[in-house]
């Protein structure tokens, strides 16, 4: 069971999650929620999740494969950080976690209860929105904790700072 949100109470702040990698639509997540929480005094949360299973190895090689997962994660983040700073002059809050995408999400919505709104960016082309937008959307909106708001990926700024 997930906490009540208290985004809305005195001394909080609604928090807008963000899962962050390296697709072309990540951006427009970010941009979008940034515009969101710059207008409405809120927060961008950006979460990266390292895979689980990457470190099966034997310990030395798992602890450099792990060592190498959490800089890349940090890079990663630290230009997430960067953008949102450009693009809203707000400064973001920013998270490590490791396992699968969906746990991670949840996990964290649970552990923050100022998080109110998932945004996710849809991928562009014939593949389909993407594995994360997929996952989010087989669980059923009505068993996910938040709202979740699915950005197109091909809007340009423009559009985006018109919606948000």
């Amino acid at each position: 069971m997930v906490a009540i949100r208290k985004s809305n109470e005195e001394g909080h702040r609604r928090k807008f999650l963000v899962v962050v990698d390296e697709t072309p639509e990540c951006d427009r997540a970010l941009v979008y929620a940034a515009k969101r929480a710059s207008r409405t005094g809120g927060v961008v949360k950006v979460l990266f999740v390292i895979a689980p299973g990457d470190f099966q190895h034997w310990l030395g090689v798992e602890d450099i494969m792990r060592a190498e997962a959490r800089e890349k994660a940090d890079e990663t983040l630290a230009k997430a950080a960067e953008r949102i700073r450009a693009v809203a002059k707000t400064e973001p809050e920013c998270v490590v976690l490791e396992g699968n995408n969906s746990e991670a999400i949840v996990h964290l919505i649970e552990e923050d209860a100022d998080i109110a709104i998932l945004v996710l960016a849809a991928a562009v082309g014939a593949d389909g929105p993407g594995p994360l937008v997929s996952s989010v959307a087989s669980k059923g909106v009505t068993s996910f904790p938040i709202p979740v708001t699915i950005v197109p990926g091909d809007l340009d700024d423009a559009s985006i700072d018109a919606l948000a």
